[in-house]
């Protein structure tokens, strides 16, 4: 009889997104995978895997503490009536949440940090205090023996130590796996240069400061064209107004796309990927844009310099500085031979370290180790 890998994610899309290769490589090794998260209209899509969906109430960036005593009771039904070997919690409150859940049970625990999120971005006092909580929980509801946490970067490694979870319990594994056979290297488009954004619209994503490094190279007479994909947040506090966006296809050489279902459409109508984000976990819209071969800007922050390495694959700006940020698009739009060589190192990194292949083996000997070490 195979061994039940049940997956608990916030919403059904983010499950398809960012799980995917992930659950394709345990259900290969020979696993029954389910998958409990916030139906939405991709649930056929995961049955489609020969995925098991359970439907669990849960409402993203939510503090109500009815939405979360209902969401933990689900989790709980359903974990005593799968009796899962191994679980697989996505995200910083669905780990909390799960970790509540699961009291009282010893089934390993595998607990992904995706990034740390607007409670360790911000410095406002509720994420101040947001953080101050996740802390305390974190520590006290997970730091068990059966249960580790799952981290993609080094810095997130330290701030989880940082925190008190003891490093034993700590395992890196960089990124969700990006289909590589899938996304391949593209021509460079024709006409002028063109920088493409994927992503939620959030400050702490860097939209704000891209779009104003933008109208600084327009300023400087230097022809170059925006496209961002992705939509506004309504859930994080941090996030772009839908007004603000729509005002953006409104200037010069700047085109907002919205939500882009196949990525590889933006990547082959784009020169240069950027993602100037304040922190990731590992940003897989640069792992898409360089498995097609882009060159990569990005922000001097944790989670983006695992991929975007200055004078290989890209170039780093300051946080937040876009007169640093127009600087380095303004010397990869100057220069073709930059941004191939860029692009071919940036592939290639993402081959060796980071496809769905590779990381998908990493995740299915995690599994494996954890359930040798309960049984």
């Amino acid at each position: 009889m195979k061994q039940i890998l049940l997956y608990v994610v916030t919403e059904d899309r983010a499950f398809l997104s960012h799980r995917l290769p992930m659950a394709r490589a345990a259900r290969d090794a020979g696993f029954d995978v389910h998958v409990a998260t916030s139906v939405g209209s991709n649930a056929e899509a995961i049955r489609a895997e020969g995925f098991t969906v359970h439907a669990m109430p849960f409402r993203r960036g939510g503090l109500s503490p009815f939405g979360a005593i209902s969401t933990i009771l689900a989790l709980r039904q359903i974990k005593r009536g799968l009796s899962p070997a191994i679980v697989h919690h996505v995200g910083m409150q669905i780990c909390v949440l799960g970790g509540i859940s699961s009291l009282g049970m010893a089934t390993p625990q595998v607990n992904a940090m995706t990034g740390l999120g607007y409670a360790f971005t911000s410095t406002t006092a509720k994420a101040l205090f947001l953080r101050l909580v996740i802390a305390i929980a974190l520590r006290f509801l997970l730091n068990r023996n059966h249960a580790v946490f799952l981290v993609q970067n080094p810095d997130d490694r330290a701030a989880l130590e940082t925190v008190g979870i003891n490093p034993r319990h700590l395992v890196r594994i960089p990124g969700s796996g990006v289909d590589t056979d899938k996304l391949t290297p593209m021509p460079e488009p024709d006409g002028p240069i063109t920088v493409g954004f994927a992503g939620r619209l959030l400050t702490a994503k860097g939209i704000r400061t891209l779009v104003a490094a933008h109208r600084l190279l327009r300023a400087r007479n230097v022809e170059v064209q925006l496209l961002i994909a992705g939509d506004p947040d309504p859930a994080n506090p941090d996030s772009v107004r839908l007004e603000e966006a729509q005002r953006w296809n409104s200037e010069p050489g700047i085109t907002w796309l919205g939500h882009v279902e196949d990525i590889a459409t933006l990547w082959r109508r784009c020169h240069i990927a950027a993602l100037p984000s304040h922190r990731e976990g590992l940003p897989k819209s640069l792992l898409e844009a360089a498995a097609c071969g882009r060159p990569l800007i990005a922000a001097d922050a944790p989670g983006c310099r695992e991929i975007v390495i200055p004078g290989q694959t890209g170039l780093l700006a300051p946080i937040e500085d876009a007169q640093a940020l127009a600087d380095a698009i303004g010397e990869l739009a100057a220069s073709q031979e930059l941004r191939k060589r860029y692009g071919a190192a940036a592939r290639q990194l993402v081959v060796e370290k980071m496809s769905s292949h590779s990381i998908g083996a990493a995740i299915v000997a995690l599994y494996e180790e954890q359930l040798q070490r309960a049984s």
